[in-house]
């Protein structure tokens, strides 16, 4: 099920502009060190980069050799070095260190740092400390949208959800104005625009000043996107939404992510797929047949797509059969090529299935899955917590042990006192005592924590919450509101129908809704509010809902004439998740988009998924 966009479906923008922008961009920060120099590069800005410039673009641009940013000595003979970093103090010491030992050896060389997406104040703060502001020009490469795919931007910035979920670090929100600024510029102006969420609001604020300083720019153009949504990783306060983010995923592009770890786009395949003994990095993308068809299937559907393909596949091999000369010409020339390279995606794709098949087998799957949606409905929760005890008690995985301690703790409103004490000692006896900084972190972002007897915040502190909530900002808010956080799954679940119910089997392979991405179980909130926002084109009749996301002050609709606005227009979204996004949702909206003659186009800080989030959380590194 590819999804087969309906014949009256709104033409996608072309956002490949925005990869020749950012190279440009670059090239330009490059050239104003003419003649050769070295590049050194932060690992995790590689993949990024190799999606925009490869090796022989630098190389015209007189690089000559490339080293990773890493704590040992830079072992460069040029005269010129080249950093590309992200704003981060512990790259400022590590240039400080190489520029201080060529200092002490009596060498001169030309420095240049470029702070990607955007320079921060403390990093010019570390290299004035370290002596060496005055030996290094300093420049910034905007670079903060990258198209991974024909509906989706990421912004590459998975540290965005650790900074501002946990830390109160609203630094990367005047990246997040930026990109939607450049958006605008290039494809706005957006006639609707709706967000949820404090995070949201901040960005929607921020951007909107960055349009009143440049007004004019769009001013009668034709709006090509007629909707944008902005939506929080943690929507709310009692951060519901990680609930989506928990879940195990069971489209075929989500278990690939959960499996082999989607990376910028693409994917490493290791032996076990390949079936050779070499490793195969391969790009996931719509350009993919094979792929872009199976992406947003539930996962029990996969396989006799995939059989079904290879015996058409053979069928067209076997036509050679009875064919003549020119015939035979005909065939090498225009379609064997083609067929080559379907065959071997087909073989690729139903090599990843066979390794994630063996993987969930050895996990027993079925009975992870089975707990989960127990969860998700409320039902047989002493049989979940046993179930949760088990799994750290045999050491499956402290990731996920952990994740299925969040899910049970958001889906029930906090642990009991018991529970909770009984939990976490096994865990830090099974897995040791450092994980014991985890807690705090999980527990002061509402994604596991301990219910407070009478399990119900008194009047009066309601009030003093929402007081702060209200006057103060930042740290100080965050700290304060985390011991008010309380997840309010069951009322919302209710509220908005997230858990469908079914007279028998749900039918994956004609899915009537968008709960079929978590086996018929569970609709993501994040996809439900869109919906339900776009059906009123308000928050109006939401007042309940908003109320129990604690985000009454926190949503906000702002429409201008849409007499400019084509039709097709107005049914092209784009859906702007700040703190991360998971495959799940993507294929969600993906679905809700075929049923109500909607595209979806996707901008994400960056592509999350359940071990993501965990590890974001953990103060253990793997």
């Amino acid at each position: 099920m590819a999804f087969p966009h309906r014949p009256d479906a709104p033409e996608l923008p072309d956002f490949s502009m925005l990869k020749r922008l950012a190279r440009d961009q670059l090239i330009y920060l490059l050239e104003q060190l003419p003649g050769k120099k070295d590049l050194f590069i932060e690992a995790d800005l590689m993949s990024p980069l190799d999606r925009i410039a490869n090796v022989s673009i630098l190389k015209q641009h007189e690089v000559d050799k490339l080293y990773k940013v890493e704590n040992k000595p830079a072992l460069s003979s040029n005269e010129q070095l080249c950093f590309l970093v992200r704003p981060r103090i512990k790259n400022m010491r590590y240039i400080a260190s190489l520029v201080n030992a060529d200092k002490l050896a009596g060498r001169t060389r030309k420095y240049k740092v470029i702070f990607s997406p955007q320079k921060f104040y403390a990093c010019e703060m570390v290299l004035e400390e370290e002596g060496i502001y005055g030996d290094v020009s300093c420049d910034e490469w905007a670079f903060s949208l990258l198209p991974l795919d024909v509906d989706l931007l990421s912004m590459e910035l998975p540290e965005f959800f650790r900074d501002y979920f946990l830390e109160g670090d609203q630094r990367w929100i005047n990246t997040v104005a930026q990109a939607l600024h450049l958006l605008s510029t290039l494809y706005g102006p957006f006639p609707n625009c709706y967000g949820i969420g404090r995070c949201a609001k901040m960005a929607y604020e921020l951007w909107r000043n960055l349009e009143e300083e440049e007004d004019g720019e769009t001013k009668g153009r034709r709006p090509e996107i007629g909707h944008i949504f902005l939506l929080d990783r943690g929507i709310s306060v009692s951060d519901v939404d990680f609930v989506t983010a928990l879940c195990s995923q069971v489209v075929y592009e989500g278990l690939v992510d959960d499996t082999f770890r989607i990376k910028c786009g693409s994917v490493d395949f290791g032996p076990e797929v390949t079936s050779s003994d070499k490793s195969l990095k391969v790009l996931l993308n719509a350009e993919d047949k094979v792929f872009n068809e199976i992406r947003n299937e539930h996962f029990s559907n996969v396989f006799g797509f995939l059989s079904q393909k290879a015996r058409n596949l053979q069928a067209q091999y076997d036509r050679r059969r009875g064919m003549d000369i020119k015939q035979m010409k005909n065939f090498v020339s225009q379609e064997l090529k083609g067929l080559k390279q379907e065959h071997r995606l087909l073989s690729l794709h139903i090599g990843a299935c066979e390794s994630i098949m063996k993987k969930k087998t050895k996990q027993d799957f079925q009975e992870l899955i089975k707990t989960e949606h127990a969860l998700l409905e409320g039902f047989n929760i002493r049989e979940s917590t046993s179930y949760i005890e088990e799994h750290i008690d045999r050491q499956v995985s402290p990731i996920e042990s952990l994740r299925l301690m969040c899910l049970l703790s958001i889906t029930e409103n906090g642990l009991i006192p018991k529970d909770y004490r009984s939990l976490k000692t096994q865990y830090l006896q099974s897995y040791g005592p450092e994980h014991l900084l985890t807690f705090s972190n999980l527990r002061r972002a509402g994604l596991l924590t301990e219910q407070a007897p009478g399990d119900t915040l008194t009047a009066v502190e309601s009030k003093v919450s929402k007081l702060v909530t209200d006057k103060a900002a930042g740290k100080i808010t965050d700290a304060f509101s985390s011991l008010a956080k309380r997840s309010n799954f069951r009322a919302i679940s209710k509220k908005l129908n997230l858990i469908p119910r079914v007279d028998g089997e749900y039918d994956l392979k004609v899915p009537r809704d968008m709960a079929y991405v978590f086996g018929g179980a569970y609709v993501p909130l994040s996809c439900r509010i869109i919906e339900q926002v776009l059906e009123r084109r308000s928050w109006q009749g939401l007042d309940e809902v908003v109320r129990l996301l604690n985000c009454s002050d926190f949503a906000f609709t702002d429409m201008t004439k849409e007499d400019k606005a084509s039709s097709e227009s107005l049914r092209l979204i784009l859906v702007v998740f700040l703190g991360g996004c998971t495959f799940s949702e993507i294929s969600a909206l993906r679905f809700l988009g075929r049923e109500k003659g909607y595209r979806f186009i996707f901008l994400t800080t960056a592509v999350t998924n359940s071990a993501r989030l965990m590890e974001a959380m953990s103060e253990v590194k793997a």
